[in-house]
């Protein structure tokens, strides 16, 4: 939920997170397929709220969250709702784009969505005030980091090595962008894509997505316990190694 990668193929597309979290967080649960009433939805679900930060629904949607807006904000808790289950509310309707434009975010953290819906590209940013929303190229890669976590010259260095790796990674299939969510960075820990600061806040799983041909899959790596889980669309468990 704190970096975002999107990276179209010729397979189709490839959206991949890594999630930072406090160390003393409740660990998510594994990605599962629940019943919505538009259809399923396969998500790994965190244990606090219920709510997901990625998300991918049986018609072809998918989504994926990032903590904060256009700008740094300081927490004014408690809030009236999680922001991955209003990341839920937005798939699970008939119209994703509208339920964006139209669902009131009062008293909402701010958040970031970066939406794949009907073969497009958007961004959706709740600031705390205002919602703004744009249509990013389907054509071209695309790197968000959360600017909670991450400050302006952190970003365009961490779009740098994106550039950098893209290329000499024309045609990535999914491992191979997992591997630069997992090993990318200059051996600063605390800016790292997979990062660490002092053990109190860390990387603690990447989630990957591949969407395309009518068909969705999921690979999710547990970092905090080396666990890793495969699913595919239209199947009620994932499989676990």
């Amino acid at each position: 939920m704190c970096t975002v990668s999107f990276i179209p193929s010729r397979s189709g597309v490839f959206l991949v997170s890594n999630r930072d979290e406090k160390h003393d967080r409740k660990d998510a649960l594994s990605p599962a397929c629940y019943p919505f009433p538009t259809g399923h939805i396969t998500f790994p679900k965190d244990a606090d709220a219920s709510g997901t930060w990625i998300a991918m629904h049986e018609n072809g949607h998918a989504v994926v969250l990032l903590n904060g807006g256009l700008e740094p904000h300081d927490p004014q808790p408690p809030y009236r709702r999680s922001r991955g289950l209003v990341l839920l509310d937005i798939l699970g309707h008939e119209d994703p784009l509208a339920a964006f434009k139209d669902i009131p975010l009062e008293n909402i953290e701010p958040f970031t969505v970066v939406m794949w819906i009907d073969n497009r590209l958007f961004e959706g940013v709740w600031d705390g005030q205002a919602k703004h929303f744009s249509e990013k190229d389907r054509n071209l890669p695309h790197l968000w980091s959360s600017v909670t976590l991450y400050n302006e010259a952190t970003r365009m260095k961490r779009r740098s090595w994106f550039d950098q790796w893209l290329a000499l990674n024309d045609d990535p299939v999914l491992e191979d962008i997992l591997r630069f969510h997992q090993f990318t960075g200059d051996g600063d820990a605390s800016n790292d894509l997979l990062m660490n600061r002092n053990g109190q806040m860390l990387t603690v799983s990447i989630t990957g997505m591949q969407l395309g041909s009518g068909k969705g899959e999921m690979v999710y790596l547990d970092l905090k316990n080396g666990k890793r889980s495969y699913f595919q669309l239209g199947y009620k468990q994932p499989q676990i190694s």
